[in-house]
């Protein structure tokens, strides 16, 4: 999707940080776009942020609501005609040692995190698919999932799932012209610490209490990281290149080669025998979206 003008966008969370910050630079593309989000504080501010006007709207969602997404969809097409994007970023984290973890903790993260996610894509894929003009999917999962870390579990859990989840929908379906993205930030701007204020009543259990208020009471980083603008104008770039990783700090290339350099030391050289096993499964676990990636990447730095 290069060409962005009078194209239709669906962002989750997208009243506040990353997702107001994607939408300003998709509007700024040329796009219209409908922003979901659960706080209507938020949505209000993000309106008159954006500078209102026929090109945005604001629509109150809960992300773990599936009739609720349905009908915000449904709002969208009646409202703009059809969606060609879908930006999935609405996301919540529960952080702390994984055996103080409680069932809420896990419900919580995995439900609006990855469960969101899918959400948006039985939703609202089919109605892309069904315009026929392509599209692009795009997910916010974190560096959290592609360089896990000690003390996140619950978050790595669902971020290393949103990867995978846009890997494998990125191979299925390119041909059909919807691109696939696994958005990966690092530290960035946001109001994901103050999620739990909408953290609902039957992912109440907790085992963070402590943990969370000593996070909160750590202090303010936030001028350290990076601005929405900056957020926004990176995925639109990656958008742009139909990049399938959007990365955008370069302090973690150590860890991610440490990651590959650890999985690739690890598979064993020793091979089956039987040349037709192993000539199935080279090919059935080579993903072609890697090897077109390297290309894509690659010409870039050219």
């Amino acid at each position: 999707m290069q060409d962005l003008a009078g194209k239709i966008a669906f962002v989750t969370g997208g009243a506040s940080g990353i997702g107001l910050g994607i939408a300003q630079a998709l509007l700024g593309a040329g796009m219209k776009v409908a922003i979901a989000d659960i706080r209507q504080d938020h949505l209000d501010q993000a309106v008159a942020e954006l500078g209102g006007g026929e090109d945005v709207l604001a629509i109150r969602l809960d992300v773990t609501d599936r009739e609720a997404f349905a009908g915000a969809a449904d709002e969208t097409v009646e409202t703009f005609g059809k969606i060609h994007m879908l930006v999935n970023n609405a996301g919540v984290a529960a952080l702390g040692p994984v055996e103080l973890a409680a069932y809420g903790d896990w419900d919580w993260t995995l439900g609006v995190c990855l469960g969101g996610t899918i959400n948006g894509i039985v939703t609202i894929l089919p109605r892309i698919l069904a315009h026929g003009e392509g599209g692009h999917i795009v997910s916010t999962a974190s560096m959290s999932g592609m360089v896990p870390h000690a003390g996140a579990a619950t978050y790595v859990t669902a971020k290393a799932a949103v990867i995978g989840l846009m890997e494998s929908m990125r191979a299925e379906l390119e041909d059909r012209d919807v691109i696939c993205s696994a958005f990966c930030p690092g530290g960035v701007q946001s109001n994901i610490a103050e999620a739990g204020k909408t953290r609902h009543e039957r992912f109440a259990d907790t085992g963070y209490a402590v943990t969370d208020l000593a996070r909160q009471n750590a202090g303010n980083f936030a001028h350290l990281f990076m601005t929405k603008e900056e957020v926004g104008e990176r995925v639109l770039e990656g958008i742009l290149a139909d990049e399938l990783f959007i990365l955008t700090h370069s302090e973690f290339l150590d860890g991610v080669k440490d990651r590959a350099a650890a999985m690739v030391a690890a598979v064993p050289h020793k091979r089956p025998e039987n040349h037709e096993y192993k000539q199935t499964f080279a090919r059935l676990f080579r993903n072609p979206v890697h090897a077109a990636e390297i290309a894509r990447q690659e010409k870039l730095k050219a």
